[in-house]
Order: structure tokens, then C-alpha cells, then sequence
């Protein structure tokens, strides 16, 4: 009998277990025998698992987090941690190894594969939305939403108050979430990789000061910033003195953090991960290896794991572009 070994890595991302689900689900269907590896590859190197039926996955579809939990596993960036890995799946007789996560868990996974046979299988589950292959990850739906409703929330103080609020989002070095919630909440300025160079901000910041006082001068109400996280140096408290310093501005910090990656997952996140997780044990079925299995348009499609991790996914540039031209150019045009 095929045995699949299934594990969760990295970041936990709201709609994981709907892929837990979906596999196990699947697993049952072509009659394949399926266990879970607890805590990411540290399951794999500590030998911790459960056997996975249906009875294991029947209400977890709305649930966030993880039921195979999760971890960061720097063993496995060592030469030892892939080959004791290998030795764990070759002690259950694994056929075959899906991992959902993100790009750190899959270069584990290619690690890994220097040591083993077995076939290898990425499902892409990271707000982040920083994988090729694939238009959306899994639990990025659901982190811009859970994004979008605090900024509205931020929004209703922000205006009583006529304040200027710096709201960092998540996103690690991708701008993919602060794109979509700054369009999505219309913010005033989006402060992202794609239009702001972490190493020279001097002409970002002046253009913001000169739009903050426009917006004061001429509309007395709010002013949202959308920062990325990862991209100002020192940070959103580090922005917060330089606008006090430099113009006088006043403003709020929020940092909407970690409730990013947690909640129930968003409807498109639970149906993502379920396709997903069904396609990922049909490609075990056709002998498929090395790939990630991702979903452009309305397509699923195997790539190679190796593209995924390192053809990059910017931000789409007609976002970026309708934000800096046409969404903002009131505030430009009296700013310059």
C-alpha cells in the first residue's frame, strides 16, 4: 500500500488544516495510508507522528493554526538534520512527502531530497503570497482580510481624531499584503519594496511629509500609512519620530502582527487549500516529483520547487502604478 507522510512547516497560515483535510480525505479515497509528522521537520527528526483517518480530520476545516502543529527547524540547514530526516521516512517505508509552507520549508524539502528516493510535494501555505507558481498561498485570503477589517476599525479613530496612523502589516520582504490592504482600505500612502528603497528613504519620506500636509491643510481628516514590515529601517517607531522631527507630524503606531496569521481561515483560503491538497495526492498517484502545486486562474498546476522558491513573485505593477498615479494623485499633485 502507497503511505503518504504529511507535515505542516514554518509560519502557521489560516487554511492548513483545510489542506490536512483534504489530503487525509484524499488518502482514504485511493486507499494510500497517510500520517502526520508533528512540529514541521522537527517531527521527521524526533520520530513524532499519528496515523490520519477521517475521524482525525472531520471538524477542523474552519479552524486556524495547525493540528499537526508547526516549528522553525534550523537542524535541518545542517548536513546531519535532512539525512536523519531520510532515515525517518525510510524506517515507516514513506513513498512519498507532502509539506505545506512556505519557501523555508521547501528548501528543506530539497534538502531533504539529496538523502531520500521518495517523491516530494510542496502545497504553498504563507500569507506571505511570496511563491511563483501560484496566484494566491495558502492563508493569504484570510490574512488581508483579518488586515483590512482592524484598518477599517483604525480608520473610525483615525478620523475623529483627524490623526496621521503608521499601521504595519506582515508580509516579511514581500509587499503582497501591504498592496492589497492599502488598495483595499484606501490608504492614503503604501510604503512597500516596490516603490520605497530601504536603503535610501529620504526621498519617500519628504514626498509623505508633503502629502500628510496637504491632506491636513486641505481635507482635515485622516491619513493612513500602510507600511511592510522588514522594509523601514528601524522600524514604524523609527518613521513615527523622523515625521515629528522633521515636519512636526504627529502620529499612531499600530503593528497588527501575529492576528494576521491566526482566525478562521477566509472562504477562498478553506476552498485554495482543499483543491490543493486533493491535486497534491493525485500528482503522488502519477509518480510527479520535485513540485509544488500551485493555482493560476483557474488552473491547478504542478511546478518545479526550485522555480517556486526562487523565480520571485512581485507585485502586480498595474497595483502599484494605480496606487502611485491615479489613487493618490490629488495628494501628489498638491504636494509637489
Amino acid at each position: 500500500m502507497t503511505k503518504i507522510a504529511l507535515l505542516t512547516s514554518g509560519g502557521d497560515a489560516p487554511g492548513m488544516n483545510a489542506a490536512i483535510r483534504a489530503i487525509v480525505h484524499s488518502c482514504q479515497h485511493h486507499q494510500y495510508e497517510c500520517i502526520g509528522f508533528f512540529h514541521g521537520y522537527n517531527g521527521l527528526l524526533n520520530d513524532e507522528w499519528q496515523a490520519l483517518t477521517h475521524a482525525d480530520v472531520g471538524n477542523i476545516l474552519q479552524f486556524g493554526g495547525t493540528i499537526l502543529k508547526s516549528a522553525r527547524c534550523p537542524a535541518m540547514c545542517l548536513p546531519k538534520g535532512p539525512k536523519q530526516a531520510a532515515n525517518t521516512l525510510r524506517k515507516h517505508q514513506i513513498d512519498a512527502l507532502i509539506v505545506i509552507g512556505g519557501d523555508g520549508s521547501f528548501r528543506g524539502l530539497e534538502a531533504l531530497k539529496a538523502h531520500w528516493e521518495g517523491q516530494i510535494i510542496g502545497l504553498p501555505g504563507t500569507i506571505d503570497n511570496d511563491l511563483a507558481g501560484s496566484d494566491n498561498t495558502i492563508g493569504f485570503a484570510t490574512a488581508v482580510t483579518t488586515a483590512t477589517h482592524a484598518i477599517d476599525k483604525i480608520r473610525d479613530t483615525a478620523n475623529a481624531f483627524e490623526r496621521v496612523f503608521i499601521v504595519e502589516v506582515m508580509g516579511r520582504h514581500s509587499g503582497h499584503i501591504a498592496f492589497n490592504v492599502g488598495l483595499a482600505t484606501g490608504a492614503e500612502a503604501i510604503l512597500s519594496f516596490e516603490n520605497c528603497d530601504p536603503a535610501d528613504t529620504a526621498p519617500q519620506l519628504a514626498r509623505l511629509i508633503s502629502q500628510i500636509q496637504v491632506q491636513q491643510q486641505h481635507n482635515h481628516d485622516s491619513f493612513v500609512i500602510v507600511l511592510a514590515e522588514n522594509l523601514w529601517p528601524g522600524g514604524p517607531q523609527a518613521l513615527k519620530a523622523q515625521l515629528a522631527e522633521q515636519a512636526g507630524i504627529d502620529s499612531a503606531v499600530c503593528v497588527l502582527g501575529h492576528i494576521q496569521r491566526g482566525g478562521s481561515p477566509a472562504p477562498e483560503d478553506r476552498l485554495l487549500a482543499t483543491e490543493l491538497g486533493l491535486e497534491a495526492v493525485n500528482a503522488v498517484s502519477r509518480n510527479q516529483d520535485r513540485i509544488m502545486i500551485g493555482k493560476q486562474g483557474s488552473t491547478l498546476q504542478a511546478v518545479p520547487l526550485s522555480g517556486a522558491i526562487n523565480d520571485g513573485k512581485p507585485v502586480n505593477g498595474r497595483w502599484v502604478a494605480a496606487h502611485e498615479d491615479v489613487l493618490t494623485e490629488y495628494l501628489i499633485k498638491h504636494s509637489e
